[in-house]
């Protein structure tokens, strides 16, 4: 019932309409009949029968207002007055008629002016009621009508978000797929090498490496952030299988302090990163070389430093744009911390005087709980 008058203007009209002309019941009852001493039931009754009439003559006044409603303000004014005039004039007729035919008094037509005054002002707070309603429904209304149209905002806000986000993770899983066949090419490459020299035991061994790595590289999300400690272990089954195709000639120098262990990257980062240095550095020297990683914590930033010992040919050191790099995996990886860090990222290329590549990556530092490095550790190891 409650939800029915709050939401249905014909119920609150009829709740505030009997409402009304019962309140206008009570208060005749008590100033009039009660303040006289008339306790007959005649009087009594009279009061509810004046009331009745007049709610029934209210109902062409409330349809008369309604259809001036959209009218100028002068004209609903005219129509008001006049209305109000005209209908007190006939209530004060048909009640004091009532009275007249309900009690033993028959002279009181000389009263006809306080009884019309009376029904004037009767009509006049009615109408006023019957505005404030119905102002009162209308800014209701207006405000349901702007509580949709944000809900609408909000609801169209969240469709583009969400698109956003869908158009952002096949964005970035399509730059992070790129890098897996330049590996796995060249991986593939080299077991078929080992196997047309006969060497089944190493390519066994080094396809049986693959394959956790590849399944390390389908169980992560791209679009995941996984513990430093991690995306290490990962790496080192990558070069497990170099260390199958180079042997000595590929020397590591890894330096990871524990704070930086916990932090949280992209899943296969730097990959891509020592990748490069296989292909330009330890497959092009006789001598093979080494790869260095130094990760750090610095003021809330994770600072990543992979370097290479060079090609041995003698450069002068510069610093070079993304676009110049060593292949479509660096570019790559620029594109993947624009996506996931906006501007909130540095990626540097460095060439050292031996001709060597320094890689500089810069995060906000996001520290993975240990819970969540004890899963990880379990996947990556398994």
């Amino acid at each position: 019932m409650q939800n029915q008058i709050a939401n249905n203007s014909n119920y609150q009209y009829w709740v505030l309409q009997l409402s009304y002309w019962f309140f206008i019941a009570l208060l005749s009852l008590s100033t009039l009949t009660i303040w006289y001493a008339q306790f007959n039931w005649a009087n009594v009754a009279h009061t509810f029968v004046q009331s009745l009439l007049g709610l029934l003559l209210s109902l062409p006044l409330y349809f008369m207002f309604m259809k001036y409603w959209e009218h100028s303000v002068r004209r609903r004014l005219s129509v008001l007055i006049l209305g109000v005039l005209v209908t007190s004039f006939a209530w004060t007729i048909a009640r004091m008629q009532a009275f007249i035919m309900m009690t033993p008094e028959y002279d009181i037509w000389v009263d006809f002016g306080g009884w019309y005054f009376g029904s004037i002002l009767v009509f006049l707070s009615w109408a006023g009621l019957v505005h404030g309603a119905k102002y009162y429904q209308l800014l209701q209304l207006e405000h349901q009508h702007m509580l949709q149209a944000e809900a609408e905002v909000k609801e169209e806000l969240l469709k583009r978000i969400s698109a956003q986000t869908i158009a952002r993770d096949a964005q970035i899983k399509m730059l992070r797929y790129q890098l897996n066949p330049h590996f796995l090419c060249n991986t593939l490459n080299a077991i078929n090498s080992l196997i047309e020299t006969e060497e089944s035991t190493i390519a066994q061994s080094m396809t049986v490496k693959l394959s956790k790595f590849l399944r390390y590289s389908l169980d992560h999300n791209p679009d995941n952030k996984i513990a430093l400690k991690n995306e290490i272990n990962a790496l080192n089954l990558y070069l497990d299988i170099e260390k199958t195709r180079f042997g000595e000639r590929l020397k590591l120098d890894f330096q990871i302090d524990k704070q930086a262990q916990a932090a949280k990257i992209p899943s296969l980062l730097l990959q891509p990163v020592i990748e490069n240095s296989m292909k330009h550095v330890i497959a092009q020297n006789e001598d093979g070389g080494t790869i260095s990683l130094k990760a750090k914590v610095v003021e809330q930033q994770l600072i990543l430093e992979m370097s290479d010992t060079g090609s041995g040919v003698k450069m002068g050191t510069s610093k070079l744009q993304i676009s110049q790099g060593r292949g479509v995996g660096l570019r790559n990886i620029d594109e993947r911390l624009k996506v996931l860090y906006q501007n909130n990222y540095s990626f540097e290329l460095n060439i050292s005087a031996a001709g060597g590549l320094k890689t500089i990556i810069k995060i906000p530092y996001e520290p993975q709980t240990d819970s969540s490095l004890n899963h990880l550790n379990q996947v990556t190891l398994s």
